[in-house]
């Protein structure tokens, strides 16, 4: 009897136990929910149970999944759709910097960022620069040029102040000139150019000329904010790309990000569950001449495929790169020709992408040019001779103009390619250099598609193009510039739901990572409400698209005013002379 009395209650709690796991713990309603599932639903509700989604369906049937304890969340008849996954960007380094820079990404006026400079140098104090560092062109401007140095030396005063123009120029007022001791006697570095008058005095123009060595060596001089700064920067600017909708990035390491010395901010942010974007990044060598004692220091004190506790979302080393070594920087600025790299670049190359398929290191590649991506792939067709691949993740990032017989070597070989909308801020430039024709495929992302490469979307911001993932898919799209030039080919554009799923699921599938950028049953909790329909909204308004709820690993990490309530509060932002509290991120005037 006392037997049947425990087999009916263990019966009885199992029961219990099982309708308590079905429970949601959020449940979106009332949306027009994108799945992106294979068969690409529309559905009016999603339940969400921890970090996974439990179930999509209509509102009465997801409804059943209620429980005492769920959040239900009314999408107000808004669009839903997977969190944005960018393949490329900088956000470990552009985290430490977001709240000392002022953004003119999105900005359409040159006078309005002439008066976000002068705004900023009243409330800048002694001992801190202004930087506006990338992420804009002139072309995105009415007036349809750059500033002069004296609008910049007007508008800023003896505030030092450095502007960076992508990887091609940058700016010093008079009083950085002065800050950092620039005269007519200081000479060029070995890789860059400082502009001279016909006196002999530094204009304040800083030309990257062969690379862009002396606009980041430039950069790094400038003065650092406090630690607790830095720490809030990073938190401020992971919220700024959940406010766009990014759930996830493939952080491609940078200049002057060094391993493991730069990270300490975000790992100090994993180990307090306070990183709110998934985060597998790539590292990437710093110093020319001894990559392979780097990577070997690198592989014997990082677990690639640790296993991560179940509280806390992705932040991992993904494997090498973007940068392997130097001498194969083959470093896009059209304002130049395309440089050649260096007859030893093979060997250097050979050496450590060897080491890295030895180890099963993945890695990836920074390859503009298609001249560079033929040497590259002919070392990494030796490397899979002697070492085979065995299908281990590799990928080129960018290949704007990579060739048909090349992108069958990488189907070959097993690669990918990451490409970004770097052409949306370059492609005038690029006409100019190469002409339209050239512009018409670059990249050839039709073709890559056909050839069923595994393919990523993303931005490269923060420096050399804004990390605004909507002009990315503005610009696949619609296949113009941010200054409305025409420049891929209408036939090389691809849909929105195509084009969507390269900035989810399919961003995911190129480092092979299954089961997130979709809603559907058993998929990662990465989801957003936009705030104004992409499948819908006219191509110039795709651009200024933001997130009025952003949901990442189950967790609500951002809510506008409407989700005020049930979004965590907004971070003041330190320190308070930063341009973020004041001016925001992306702008949209």
């Amino acid at each position: 009897m006392e037997t049947t009395k425990n087999l009916l209650l263990g019966t009885l709690l199992l029961g219990a136990s099982l309708i308590h796991a079905q429970q949601a713990d959020i449940i979106i309603t009332n949306g027009k929910v994108t799945t992106l599932g294979d068969e690409n639903q529309e559905v009016q509700a999603v339940a969400i149970s921890e970090n996974r989604i439990l179930t999509t369906g209509t509102n009465s049937d997801v409804l059943t999944r209620k429980g005492p304890n769920t959040t239900i969340v009314d999408a107000q008849g808004k669009r839903v759709i997977p969190g944005l996954f960018d393949s490329h960007m900088h956000v470990i380094r552009g985290g430490r910097f977001y709240n000392a820079e002022l953004r003119w990404d999105g900005v359409t006026s040159l006078k309005r960022a002439l008066q976000l400079l002068k705004e900023q140098a009243r409330r800048t104090p002694e001992g801190q620069w202004i930087r506006v560092v990338g992420g804009w062109n002139e072309y995105q401007f009415e007036e349809k040029r750059l500033p002069t140095l004296e609008e910049i030396n007007e508008a800023t005063g003896d505030v030092p102040t450095f502007i960076l123009y992508l990887y091609g120029k940058a700016w010093l007022n008079k009083a950085g000139l002065e800050k950092l001791a620039i005269t007519g006697d200081t000479p060029n570095p070995p890789e860059g150019l400082i502009q001279k008058d016909s006196n002999g005095d530094p204009t304040g123009l800083l030309v990257a000329e062969p690379n862009a060595f002396i606009l980041y060596s430039t950069l790094g001089k400038l003065p650092n904010m406090t630690r607790v700064e830095e720490v809030n920067s990073t938190i401020q600017f992971m919220t700024e790309l959940n406010r766009l909708g990014v759930t996830g990035v493939m952080d491609a390491g940078g200049g002057f990000q060094n391993f493991p010395d730069d990270y300490g901010i975000t790992d100090e942010l994993y180990e307090q569950g306070k990183i709110t974007v998934r985060l597998p990044y790539f590292l990437f060598a710093q110093n020319k001449g001894s990559e392979p004692e780097d990577y070997n220091r690198w592989i014997g004190m990082v677990e690639l495929h640790a296993e991560k506790p179940t509280n806390k979302i992705d932040y991992y080393v993904g494997g090498g790169g973007e940068n392997i070594v130097g001498d194969a920087a083959d470093f896009e600025n059209f304002l130049f020709p395309r440089p050649v790299l260096t007859p030893t670049m093979e060997f250097q190359l050979k050496r450590v992408i060897k080491l890295l398929v030895t180890n099963r290191w993945p890695f990836r590649l920074h390859a503009t040019y298609n001249e560079s991506i033929d040497r590259f792939l002919k070392v990494i067709e030796e490397v899979n001779q002697e070492t085979p691949l065995d299908g281990l993740v590799w990928f080129f990032d960018h290949a704007e103009t990579v060739s048909e017989d090349n992108l069958q070597r990488i189907k070959t070989l097993g690669g990918g390619i990451a490409i970004q909308h770097r052409m949306a801020y370059q492609g005038e430039t690029f006409i100019q250099r190469y002409g339209r024709k050239p512009a018409l495929n670059a990249p050839p992302i039709k073709r890559i598609m056909e050839l069923g490469l595994p393919t990523g979307l993303g931005t490269d911001g923060t420096r050399v193009a804004s990390y605004n993932p909507w002009v990315a898919l503005y610009w696949i799209t619609t296949g113009k510039t941010v200054g409305g030039t025409q420049l891929m080919a209408e036939e090389n554009t691809l849909d929105r739901t195509t084009a969507l799923r390269l900035a989810t699921h399919k961003g995911y599938e190129l480092i092979r990572e299954a089961h997130k950028g979709k809603i559907e049953e058993g998929y990662y909790a990465d989801l957003i409400i936009l705030d104004d329909d992409y499948f819908e909204v006219p191509d110039e308004r795709i651009k200024n698209i933001t997130s009025k709820l952003t949901i990442v690993d189950g967790k609500i990490v951002y809510g506008d005013d409407d989700y005020r309530a049930i979004a965590p509060a907004p971070l003041p932002v330190l320190p308070d002379w930063s341009p973020v509290k004041y001016f925001g991120g992306y702008q949209r005037q």
